[in-house]
């Protein structure tokens, strides 16, 4: 509920004249903000609120906490945040910007932007291309590198207490009854306990950071054509100082959760690609439930504000809350093998596969290109000499497979596993992974007509992949004979294979 200055704020904000323009002015609204665009401007005003997670209550506090935010913010969106404008009081009684006069509140100002650039809308426009969301993984990577390691210790108790700040966040709202709810803090806390001695690994190895807080489409945007984070969370550090596949988990959940789990995966595995964090691989999904239960509370919060859309609101929040259920759901581990010669499309049907295999995000995928780049230390699209295909560094590459399928599998995710698998050891190598930790298992070869497989190589353009028609002339004139990989058309489409792949595990796929 807003008080009497507040009002008279947003109305002050809502008048063209208060900015000396003639312009109209637009005004959206958060659960914790209203925002006013006018001109090339966007001011924002913080709610006078008082929540468990969030304290507004006054002019001073909102103050200060959007000081905090244009300083927190402006080195992830230079340009973006220009300061901070304080509301005052005239002597005539009148609300001004920037006056002598009493403070009243404070907004801050920030250089407008095209609102179909915010990346919650482009994917509501079809607009998050795999090339666009692969930019934007390498970008979160690079600034959790760079995020400042603020716990040595307790990471179980960072996330209990993100699991406490959420049981109180739902006290605060009538869309769902004491019984679910109890239901769900207890299926929470029993994964806590369940992943406590992993949490609190990572924690000892710097991965509890100050990290954004609030990582979703809405606070990403394109700015210069390129990916760019913003509103990261200010007014509670404690919220976003938190494991860094926790603040990734609320992107990968917000994807699944509007439809779109083959980009949540994407990013999932591009970013695992950057970083070293397969061993956190496994928490993902509890990550992401607890990501899906907070946007739950703070929608059925809203929900009980003046003025909302009430049913509306109550149905938002009642779809993230059954995703939050749904994510909780233990998934057995499964393992997925492609072979094939260069051309078959492997990795094309491994990317059409991986969504669909294991628990939310997906499954892992482990892909001989980019484990022989990450050996050289080059990216996957740099090409590397001939001498970096020989046997002995094949031989290398696949160990190092087998190594990251085993230690994501031991931990209950799922894995496909993408390479030519045409030596039989190596086949061997992989199968051999899955019986150890008990992973079901499926190998599938892709066959096709060699000169499909040629025309492929030849029109191939970016990926990982360095294959030449000489590379290709090489494997057909050694092909194997022994294979005992399931063999599939390699000419058909990628839906249709990975269909038949899906249909052939067991009756309710490989969920």
């Amino acid at each position: 509920m807003m008080t009497d200055d507040q009002s008279a704020t947003a109305v002050f904000l809502a008048k063209p004249a208060s900015y000396g323009l003639a312009v109209p002015v637009e005004r959206m609204e958060t659960h914790i903000s209203m925002i006013f665009l006018v001109g090339d401007r966007v001011y924002k005003l913080k709610k006078a609120l008082k929540l468990p997670y969030v304290d507004f209550s006054t002019a001073a506090i909102r103050e200060d906490a959007c000081r905090k935010e244009v300083a927190l913010n402006s080195e992830t969106a230079p340009g973006l945040y220009i300061g901070v404008r304080r509301i005052t009081r005239s002597d005539a009684g009148t609300l001004e910007f920037d006056g002598d006069g009493p403070l009243v509140d404070a907004v801050v100002e920030m250089s407008r932007f095209e609102q179909g650039q915010l990346f919650d809308q482009m994917a509501a426009a079809g607009r998050l291309t795999p090339e666009l969301m692969t930019q934007t993984a390498r970008m979160i990577a690079f600034y959790h590198r760079r995020a400042p390691v603020v716990s040595k210790g307790g990471g179980a108790a960072n996330i209990e207490a993100v699991l406490d700040i959420n049981d109180a966040g739902f006290a605060t709202s009538r869309v769902f009854g004491p019984a679910e709810l109890a239901k769900v803090s207890k299926s929470f806390r029993s994964r806590l306990v369940q992943h406590s001695e992993l949490l609190d690994r990572r924690a000892l190895a710097g991965k509890v950071r100050r990290c954004h807080g609030d990582l979703h489409l809405r606070n990403i945007c394109l700015l210069d054509g390129k990916p760019c984070l913003f509103d990261c969370i200010e007014f509670n550090l404690g919220i976003a100082t938190v494991d860094v596949l926790y603040d990734l988990a609320f992107l990968l959940m917000d994807l699944w959760h509007r439809g779109f789990p083959d980009l949540a995966n994407l990013v999932m595995n591009r970013y695992l690609d950057e970083t070293d964090d397969e061993d956190g691989f496994c928490l993902l999904p509890f990550l992401m439930a607890i990501r899906a239960a907070v946007r739950a509370h703070v929608t059925a919060t809203q929900a009980e504000e003046p003025g909302q859309d009430v049913a509306g609101l109550a149905q938002e929040a009642r779809s993230y809350f059954d995703l939050a259920h749904a994510l909780l759901r233990e998934v057995p581990p499964r393992l997925i093998a492609i072979g094939g010669l260069s051309g078959s499309g492997k990795t094309t049907i491994a990317d059409h596969l991986a969504a669909k295999v294991g628990a939310p995000p997906g499954a892992r995928i482990i892909e001989s290109d980019r484990i022989r780049k990450a050996l050289h230390g080059v990216s996957a699209e740099t090409r590397l000499p001939v001498s970096a295909y020989q046997p002995d560094v094949s031989e290398r590459v696949y160990r190092e497979m087998a190594r990251h399928a085993e230690l994501i599998l031991a931990q209950g995710g799922s894995v496909v596993a993408d390479a030519v698998f045409d030596d039989p050891i190596n086949r061997r190598l992989i199968e051999d992974v899955a019986t150890r930790t008990g992973a079901g298992f499926r190998g599938i070869w892709l066959e096709a007509d060699p000169e499909l497989l040629w025309q492929r190589v030849r029109e191939r353009a970016g990926g990982p992949s360095d294959a030449t028609t000489d590379v290709l002339s090489g494997q057909l004139a050694r092909k194997p004979t022994d294979i005992t990989w399931r063999k599939l058309d390699a000419s058909k489409a990628p839906e249709a294979i990975s269909a038949a792949i899906l249909q052939a595990w067991e009756p309710d796929g490989l969920h």
